[in-house]
């Protein structure tokens, strides 16, 4: 393997955190729940319809539940963050008028917008923010994505629009973590109203531009504008999001123009919407790590050679060309090259001879494996696991492949060790800000299901000391290399098949107009307005 510790140097856009990310700033619009209904409905100053199709299903409303960007995009409609990343990348206040660190770094204030209230007409206050923030360290609720808040010692509020946070230690990626969907800020008075609970919170009241509308599982998700929201008005009344898991079925839906918006097109038709005059066509910068999360506490996955065999096993290049139609580029590294942290750090060239040798030394040849994979979450996430237990299989393992619908999935894998966990199964991460910092939760033994998504169960001491430094240190250039030093160690340990980094395709009717992306896999679509 090709390898070096040495960080590489990257542009000052992606250098500096408060540059980390174009985050979760404005989300997206959708429509009709009518499936026959034109989609883009509306005239004059505003009103109407707009309507996106998306793969999945929410698994979970609650802000604090969030484990993946397409559930987030929705939930961003409805709730609302403190702080934001702007199109140049630089954090801003959102909820909070400002913000400040001190000078030890253990105590960040917030100043508050006034004026603003809740679906239900409660103020937004910093008794708001402070139930909020406890909220999310309650050791009785579980947040996948909430190792960034473990740092918070006490929340005071001071006074009506000003809070204080005491952190137990410095945290460089704190105030960013302050913009990420889990840290949405609902209502207070919602947890036990129209059949919430504080552990079971479905019908999230924010202070965003929408309202939660209603929701049918496994069709749609509607929400509709708020007459008193603080901000900027959106243009359209009403936004549904339709789950249709086949990507061939929303391109239908977007050409016979039942449908406004889609993302994750089939990417085998990209050129052909390229040519489409009627369609714009996205391929946006993603920072989603796609790969094979190894079940490390299994007999036989416990040993690095064998894992690190599975990784010369697969040809991840051709299946990039021949599956994915190039819309990816294979890791080089156990994250994006676009965060904070990275480094070039070597290579599984694919090595079938190589692969099956390293195999029979460990006794593996022969063995039975089982691959799970969700269907429309990612690019070509079937069509590639399908692919990869082909390559395993011609190196001498027995690999069988289950696709499941993405609640089910989650549920199956973010979960404690037990006989039902599944050998293999493909996932992909894109860190809400880019920073290693949160790419290196998929590597912490604080982040092993249920309290997390590091699904590998991998845990190794010399990473955890590298981390735990990071967590801590303010020198950039030191910060970076400790990241660099435990993806190396990462990358020989092989907790996963290093797959790729895909990119995001969105699809969208010519129009409509005021659709883009960020980089950390999400669209920017609620002030879509019609073109003319």
């Amino acid at each position: 393997m090709n390898t070096t510790t040495t960080a590489r140097r990257r542009p000052s856009r992606t250098r500096s955190l408060a540059a980390a990310a174009a985050l979760a700033l404005l989300l997206g619009a959708c429509s009709v729940s009518d499936p026959e209904a034109p989609a883009a409905e509306g005239g004059g100053d505003g009103g109407g319809t707009f309507s996106i199709a998306v793969g999945i299903d929410p698994d979970t409303f609650d802000p604090a539940g969030q484990t993946t960007t397409t559930v987030q995009n929705m939930v961003d409609y409805v709730v609302e963050t403190l702080v934001v990343f702007d199109e140049e990348g630089e954090l801003v206040g959102n909820l909070a008028e400002s913000f400040e660190t001190s000078e030890d770094g253990l105590t960040v204030t917030l100043e508050l917008k006034e004026d603003v209230v809740f679906h239900d007409g409660e103020p937004f206050n910093a008794e708001a923010v402070k139930f909020n923030l406890e909220r999310i360290i309650d050791p009785e609720l579980t947040v996948p994505l909430g190792s960034p808040f473990e740092v918070i010692e006490s929340v005071t509020a001071v006074d009506e629009n000003t809070v204080e946070v005491a952190l137990s230690r410095p945290s460089p990626g704190f105030v960013s973590a302050l913009s990420v969907t889990t840290a949405g800020i609902i209502s207070p008075a919602s947890v036990d109203a129209e059949g919430n609970t504080n552990l079971n919170y479905q019908r999230p009241v924010g202070t965003g531009p929408y309202t939660f509308g209603e929701y049918t599982a496994g069709e749609n998700f509607t929400v509709n504008k708020f007459a008193d929201y603080w901000g900027e008005e959106p243009y359209y009344d009403t936004v549904v999001f339709r789950v249709v898991p086949e990507a061939a079925t929303r391109e239908s839906l977007l050409l016979s123009d039942q449908v406004d918006m889609i993302i994750l097109p089939p990417v085998s038709d990209i050129e052909a919407l390229q040519a489409n005059e009627d369609v714009e066509v996205l391929l946006a910068e993603s920072d989603r790590t796609i790969f094979i999360a190894l079940d490390t506490n299994d007999q036989l996955l416990s040993n690095p050679q064998v894992r690190q065999a599975l990784n010369y096993a697969v040809d991840k290049q051709a299946i990039v060309e021949n599956v994915l139609f190039g819309a990816a580029e294979v890791l080089d590294a156990p994250m994006a090259p676009s965060l904070f942290g990275y480094c070039e750090t070597g290579d599984y060239n694919y090595d079938p001879e190589r692969a099956r040798q390293m195999l029979e030394e460990a006794g593996a040849v022969g063995a039975s494996l089982d691959l799970l994979t969700p269907s429309g979450r990612y690019v070509q996430d079937q069509q590639a696991a399908e692919a990869i237990a082909g390559y395993l299989r011609e190196v001498g393992l027995d690999v069988g492949v289950t696709t499941s619908d993405f609640p089910s999935f989650l549920a199956r894998v973010n979960a404690p060790p037990s006989a039902d966990t599944v050998d293999m199964h493909l996932l992909g991460w894109a860190p809400p800000y880019l920073d290693a910092d949160f790419q290196m939760q998929m590597f912490r033994q604080a982040t092993h299901p249920p309290a997390g998504l590091a699904t590998s169960f991998y845990t190794n001491p010399e990473v955890e000391e590298l981390l735990a430094q990071a967590d801590v240190e303010t020198d950039q250039d030191t910060r970076e290399q400790l990241y660099c030093d435990a993806s190396q160690i990462i990358w020989d340990d092989a907790p996963w098949i290093f797959l790729w980094t895909q990119s995001f395709p969105i699809v969208w009717s010519d129009d409509v107009t005021g659709i883009s992306s960020t980089p950390t896999e999400k669209f920017s679509a609620i002030y879509a307005r019609p073109a003319s």
